[in-house]
This record gives structure tokens, C-alpha cells and sequence, in this order.
């Protein structure tokens, strides 16, 4: 099967080519602004060095995208993800967990609306 034509990474002036949007270099600092300026305080304290441990072994119990393999498509996990969020009362149980590809991770979020969603801009 053929693959998708790379494209050029989204950081202004970088002229490297990616899968994705970013480039590896751009993405570890994007990822960075996220975490540092997008995402909110409460978020970081639930996913500490305990949540580590617990995506790890879940991970390493369930190494294939449970929604890739239901469709019957190998494709190695890359993410965990919980099926009810931690904002809306879920856990970290394992009956929460779900191993998902990237591509299935983003596509549930963007379904939710949860990270790509629009900003109101103020005028101030």
C-alpha cells in the first residue's frame, strides 16, 4: 500500500519533511508549549510518575491498537487512553484503559472535541 507524501513540518521556517505535523525536533518543543501553557494545573497533578507506571505495564500487557484490532489492522500501541476522562470522574483502573495508535487517539479527541477545539480570542 503506498504511503502519503511527506509534508513540510509546521514550524515557521523549518524546512524539513514529516509524516505528521511537526518535525521530531519542533514536535518535542510543541509538546512542551502544550504541556507548559496549554494544558491546565489540575491536568498535571493527575498524570504524575504513578500514571507512568500504570500506562507502561498496560502498555506492555496490550502492545496492539484495541480499535485497529477490532478492525483487523496490526498497528503497534503508542498511547493509553481512558475511555471515561479523569475530568469527568474516570480512573486510572484498568477498565478504563484503552491502547490506542495515534491516529485512533486523535481521532477520539477530535470527535470529543477535547484539544483541538477553537479559542475565544478577547480584545482587551
Amino acid at each position: 500500500m503506498p504511503k502519503k507524501p511527506k509534508r513540510p513540518c509546521s514550524y515557521p521556517g523549518c524546512p524539513r519533511l514529516t509524516d505528521g505535523r511537526f518535525c521530531l525536533e519542533h514536535e518535542k518543543q510543541e509538546n512542551k508549549r502544550y504541556e507548559q501553557y496549554d494544558r491546565s494545573p489540575e491536568v498535571k497533578k493527575r498524570y504524575g510518575r504513578v500514571w507512568k507506571r500504570i500506562r507502561d505495564s498496560y502498555a506492555k500487557e496490550h502492545p496492539l491498537c484495541e480499535l485497529c484490532l477490532e478492525r483487523g489492522v496490526y498497528k503497534p500501541t503508542e498511547q493509553v487512553h481512558h475511555k471515561l476522562p479523569l475530568a469527568e470522574g474516570g480512573t486510572h483502573d484498568r477498565k478504563n484503559l484503552i491502547s490506542l495508535c495515534k491516529s485512533c487517539h486523535a481521532t477520539i479527541h477530535a470527535e470529543r472535541g477535547d484539544r483541538w477545539r477553537t479559542k475565544p480570542k478577547y480584545y482587551g
